[in-house]
Parts: C-alpha cells; structure tokens; sequence
C-alpha cells in the first residue's frame, strides 16, 4: 500500500497529532507521520513526537524576517522529508497566501466548531452564549481565509444543561481525535479529494 508521507505543523501540546500519530502506527492507515514542525521550541508536542520516533523541527518566526521567509523555510521542510500532505493540528500561526496555494488539497486543519458556526478563537464560549444544542468539530481543507475551506469531515456532540467552556470542550476534543485521523485517511487514500473548490468522494454511490 502507498501510504501518503504526512506532515503535522503543531505549536503546542499536541493533543491532535498524538491522535494522528497513533492511527499511523497501524499499517493498514492510509497515511505515515513523516515529520513534526513546531513554530515553539518548547511546544510540548516536539517531545512526543521524538518518543514516537519521528523527526522534528523547530521553525521559529523570530528567525526569519518576514512571513514569506518563515513559510519558505516551512516548505523547504516539508519537502526535504518527502511531504505529501500536511495536518495542522493546534498551529497557531496563520499562514501566507502563497504557502496554502501551494499546498492546495494537500493541508488539512482542524477547527472545534461545526463550521461555518463559530469561526475563529473561543468556540466553546460562543457555543454557550449562543444557547445551541449540538457542538462539534469540523476538518476542513486550509483556504487563504481563515476556518473558511472546504469541509472534508464533521463530528457533532450534544450541548448539555450543565456544561461550562471546560466540560464541553473536553467532549469535543474527544471527538477530535476520532475524527482527525477518519479525515486524514479519507484525503490520504483519496476517498475525499478536493476539486474545483469543493470536496468530492470519488467512488462513492450517491444512491
């Protein structure tokens, strides 16, 4: 089996890629971890990856001067490690135009909302004071606009009387971690490919 070489950008615990990490481990997952890339070298993360066996690499923007230049370095990265797919996974930089056109249909990211509710920081909050009933996350392809990219795999989880920001974040991160790497072997065995704007699954009967 071809298994995609997969690149996780994380800039802290890592709670996701972990996630990934452990589905990789099984040989009939579509995908293998390749290669780690924090922006923090002290990104918790780093070290998990290093026990996994897995090379790292620290990729700070104070080390660059410009955006662009971070990115090149980010690219260059990637490719020397033979990436063909990237997962953000609690990444906090927002990436350059040209880095995501680059890597078009090829980067993934993870959002703990149901896009498009909740767009941007503090999802759980909004979750709340919105007064909903189901919560969730959503993998989505990375677009040049934020949390905005085409959705490739959603997960929903019920909204309790007694939740706070706490109690149901921890209930969607669960589901983070089931449905990351369900979207990461959809894209990696192209079973969820990204055409004209839009995710397909080629192969699948509409009926």
């Amino acid at each position: 089996m071809d298994r995609k070489r997969t690149s996780i950008l994380i800039s802290g615990r890592g709670s996701n890629m972990a996630a990934l990490i452990a589905a990789a481990a099984e040989p009939v997952f579509p995908a293998e971890i390749a290669l780690v890339i924090s922006n923090d070298p002290e990104a918790n993360g780093l070290k998990m990856a290093v026990q996994n066996g897995i090379p790292t690499r620290v990729i700070a923007q104070k080390d660059y001067s410009s955006r662009e230049e971070h990115d090149a370095a980010i690219d260059a990265a990637l490719r020397e490690h033979g990436s063909e797919l990237v997962c953000l996974a609690g990444y906090m930089r927002r990436l350059t135009a040209g880095f995501v056109e680059k890597w078009s249909g090829r980067m993934l990211n993870i959002h703990p909302a149901l896009l498009p509710a909740f767009k941007g920081l503090d999802t759980h909050a909004a979750a709340l004071a919105a007064g909903v009933r189901i919560h969730g996350c959503t993998v989505h392809f990375v677009t040049a606009e934020v949390d905005a990219g085409p959705i490739i795999a959603q997960a929903a989880v019920p909204v309790l009387a007694e939740d706070d920001d706490a109690r149901l974040a921890a209930r969607v991160l669960k589901a983070e971690h089931r449905l990351y790497p369900l979207a990461l072997s959809l894209v990696a065995s192209s079973r969820a490919v990204l055409r004209d704007g839009k995710v397909v699954h080629p192969g699948r009967n509409p009926g």
